[in-house]
C-alpha cells in the first residue's frame, strides 16, 4: 500500500492447551519485560502474551508507535457493544483518530477510560509486581485488561500506545467479520503513497487536501 516506514506485525500465538507445563494458580512468571506476575486467573492468559508482544516490540524492534489489538476480554463488549471496538491509549490525538478512522472505514470504534493511576491497582500482589487478572470486575475491567498489557512498556514511555479490544465486532453469530484490516488501513493510511487510504486516514493529510498537495507531500508525511 505504499507504506514507506519500518512497519512491523508481531503475532502474539499460543497453544491454549492443558499440559503438565500450563499455567495454574499462583504461579509467578517473570515476563520479557522483566517484571513478575501472579496468575490469580488461568483464564487471563492471553494477555501474558501481548505483554510480551508489546514489550518485544519496544526493546528489540525500537517502535515509536505501538498499536495492539486482540479479542481481550468478554466485558468488551458490555462495554462498547457488538459493534464499536474499545480503545485505550496514552495519547489523546490517537484516541481521536481511531474513532474517526472507523467511522471513515466501517470498522467502528469507542474510548474506554484511561486512568492507571486510579485503575492499575487492581493488580496489586503482595509477591509479584502486578497479578494477572482484576481484583474487582465490576471496576471497569476492559480498561484494567489493556493497562496491564501497558504496564509492561511502562506508563511514562514517551512513545503512542493504542490498545483495542476487538472481542465483540470480530464475529457475529458462527461467522467471522474481518473487523480490524480496514481500521488498520484507514488509521495508518496517512503513511501510505495510496490517495484513497490518504482520503480517509485522520492522521497526516487527509480528505481536506487538495490532489496536487496529497502526491506533493506524500514522502513527507509522517504519523508523529
Amino acid at each position: 500500500q505504499g507504506f514507506k516506514d519500518n512497519l512491523h506485525a508481531v503475532f502474539c500465538l499460543a497453544e491454549n492447551a492443558v499440559g503438565p507445563r500450563a499455567t495454574r494458580p499462583d504461579d509467578i512468571h517473570v515476563l520479557y519485560s522483566g517484571k513478575t506476575v501472579e496468575i490469580n486467573n488461568t483464564d487471563a492468559e492471553g494477555r501474558l502474551i501481548l505483554a510480551d508482544g508489546v514489550a518485544y516490540a519496544c526493546k528489540d524492534l525500537g517502535a515509536d508507535i505501538i498499536l495492539d489489538m486482540a479479542t481481550l476480554t468478554g466485558a468488551q463488549g458490555i462495554a462498547t457493544g457488538k459493534y464499536h471496538a474499545a480503545v485505550l491509549t496514552n495519547n489523546e490525538e490517537w484516541e481521536k483518530a481511531c474513532v474517526k478512522a472507523g467511522r471513515n472505514c466501517g470498522d467502528l470504534v469507542h474510548p474506554l477510560v484511561y486512568c492507571p493511576e486510579l485503575h492499575f491497582s487492581e493488580f496489586t500482589s503482595a509477591v509479584a509486581d502486578m497479578k494477572n487478572s482484576v481484583a474487582d470486575r465490576d471496576n471497569t475491567p476492559s480498561s484494567c485488561a489493556g493497562l496491564f498489557i501497558a504496564s509492561h512498556i511502562g506508563f511514562d514511555w514517551p512513545g503512542v500506545w493504542v490498545h483495542i479490544d476487538i472481542a465483540a465486532p470480530v464475529h457475529t453469530g458462527e461467522r467471522a467479520t474481518g473487523y480490524g484490516v480496514a481500521l488498520l488501513l484507514s488509521l495508518f493510511g496517512g503513511a501510505s503513497e495510496d490517495p484513497l487510504l490518504n482520503l480517509v486516514s485522520p492522521l497526516g493529510c487527509n480528505g481536506d487536501c487538495p490532489p496536487e498537495d496529497m502526491e506533493r507531500d506524500s514522502k513527507r508525511r509522517r504519523l508523529v
